[in-house]
């Protein structure tokens, strides 16, 4: 997986639209090998993001998650944890 792309279900608060279009737009570069779409495929690549995050919307605000919210502060806290854990060898 990206590892630009987050987590987003189960936050509190939840996840803004800004933070899902920017999972699809990573997820859209990821698929195409491309950063930046060429002037031909500009639109494709758009509407491809567009769908995407829709999807993606839909999918974090249908879902049932029986677990309590978590908190960006110590999500983010236990990531840099296990990162610096990662590479300290």
């Amino acid at each position: 997986m990206c590892r630009n792309i987050r987590v987003l279900l189960n936050f509190a608060p939840p996840a803004t639209d800004e933070e899902v279009h920017a999972a699809a737009l990573q997820y859209v570069r990821k698929v195409t090998g491309s950063a930046k779409p060429s002037k031909a495929n500009e639109a494709r690549f758009a509407k491809a993001v567009e769908e995407i995050a829709k999807i993606t919307r839909a999918l974090v605000d249908e879902s049932e998650v029986r677990a309590p919210p978590r908190t960006r502060e110590v999500f983010v806290a236990k990531l840099k944890a296990r990162s610096q854990a990662r590479f300290a060898k």
